[in-house]
């Protein structure tokens, strides 16, 4: 394979990787490294490279949008980001102490578990919940925009989603992602965020967590400007148009797209990394 034509091809593919990480909160890291590993034969420690930089292309691209329709929760974003930092910077400097077979089995692992939670709705939004007193304190409640009007909701269990937010943060930093799925599931399952909240703030706060482990990354030489520029601008393009179809959405699509794609991932991630292959 030539370079150009693999160039063209990891863009195609990082393009679908940022429209599934817009569209659910997940990244694209979490798409991008299985395909970059498994389909084009990039080693694992440059896969995640690239991956976090696609990361921060995502949040750049989807972000923005999210915010501007009322969807992203900015102080919960902000408040979480403290624990995901520090776990990325934890996460970033136990890379080259863990054998790559076992990031992958670590991540697949991660994988499964995501995709069985992300099946789990809620049996309520949080709007009819009391309000949590610490929520409260740090004004983290919240609306967000229906076909009927704007929609309020009430944050729950915030210290739960605290200690949640920084393993997906070392788990970012361990793995070259930017750890949307436990960031979405942290906030949807934990602490009763809607759907698509989580999903929008998901993707407010992952550029953030991914630029915090990318320098460690940089650091150590894993990151290759080759792979990582057809990464990005496919990413940005994907991210973008995710952020489109994310508005019109049914909650229920979501949740089934998520699950799909990171039960199938998780599960060739497992294999490979028990068998060889990376």
């Amino acid at each position: 394979m030539s370079f150009l034509l693999f160039t063209v091809l990891v863009a195609l593919g990082a393009l679908a990787a940022g429209f599934l990480g817009s569209l659910t909160g997940l990244g694209g890291g979490v798409v991008l490294i299985p395909l970059l590993v498994l389909v084009f034969g990039v080693d694992l420690h440059y896969a995640m490279g690239a991956s976090l930089i696609s990361v921060m292309a995502t949040s750049s691209g989807a972000a923005a949008a999210y915010v501007k329709e009322g969807y992203s929760n900015i102080r919960i974003g902000m408040f979480l980001e403290i624990a995901t930092t520090l776990g990325a910077l934890a996460g970033a400097f136990m890379v080259s102490i863990v054998p790559a077979s076992g990031l992958a089995i670590i991540f697949g692992v991660i994988l499964l578990v995501s995709a069985y939670l992300s099946t789990r709705s809620h049996a309520d939004d949080g709007a009819n919940l009391a309000p949590d007193p610490l929520a409260t304190r740090l004004r983290l409640d919240g609306s967000y925009p229906t076909p009927s009007g704007p929609k309020a909701y009430h944050v729950r269990h915030v210290p739960l989603g605290f200690a949640i937010m920084f393993v997906a943060g070392v788990l970012s930093g361990l793995l070259g992602i930017g750890s949307g799925a436990i960031k979405v599931l942290s906030m949807d399952q934990a602490m009763r965020i809607p759907f698509k909240v989580s999903t929008t703030t998901s993707n407010f706060m992952i550029g953030v967590t991914a630029a915090a482990s990318a320098g460690v990354y940089l650091r150590q030489g894993y990151i290759d400007s080759r792979l990582v520029m057809p990464v990005m601008l496919g990413v940005l393009l994907g991210a973008y148009l995710g952020t489109h179809v994310l508005l019109i959405a049914k909650v229920r699509g979501l949740r089934i797209v998520f699950a799909i794609v990171i039960l199938a991932l998780g599960l060739e991630m497992i294999y490979k990394g028990v068998f060889g292959g990376l």
